[in-house]
């Protein structure tokens, strides 16, 4: 059953079930980040700057605070306030100062940033229905339910 695993992995014979399933999603998940860098090299931006991009154009126009950003990233960025310094230097966010709190502040998409996202959607829609090609709209819902059955319990 693992063939296309041992293969990438060069291996004789098959690990045992569970560590055969980790190692497939370990790979996939490579080949998923991979082509979201190869993308985000074209628009200027990591994979984990899209991410924030991301999460405040779903809080547009409101925006929101850092501890709010990195509680809802896919992968956590161990400075987020450098990330959003480089997304503000590129226009992509901005940040206001709360009036309750001055030392808080509020990070929200700018007009560009919700551009950049416009125009990387087509690319990474085209990218993404090439990876999962080999598999029909019922398989994708299907791993898509086991994925979350794997980490569920762990959020």
């Amino acid at each position: 059953m693992a063939e296309a695993l041992n293969k990438w992995l060069k291996m004789k014979k098959s690990p045992p079930f569970r560590e055969e399933v980790l190692l497939n999603v370990r790979i996939a998940a490579h080949f998923v980040e991979y082509t979201f860098d190869k993308i985000g090299d074209k628009f200027g931006i990591t994979s984990t700057q899209y991410n924030v991009l991301r999460i405040l154009k779903g809080a547009y126009p409101e925006g929101h605070a850092r501890c709010e950003i990195i509680s809802r990233m896919i992968e956590t960025a161990p400075d987020t306030t450098r990330l959003i310094d480089r997304l503000e230097k590129q226009e992509l966010v901005e940040r206001d100062r709360s009036n309750d709190d001055r030392r808080r502040s509020i990070t929200k998409i700018t007009g560009k940033g919700l551009k950049l996202l416009e125009d990387i959607q087509p690319v990474l829609d085209k990218e993404f229905g090439e990876f999962t090609k080999n598999l029909n709209a019922g398989e994708c819902k299907e791993l898509s339910r086991l994925c979350e059955k794997l980490y569920g319990h762990l959020v």
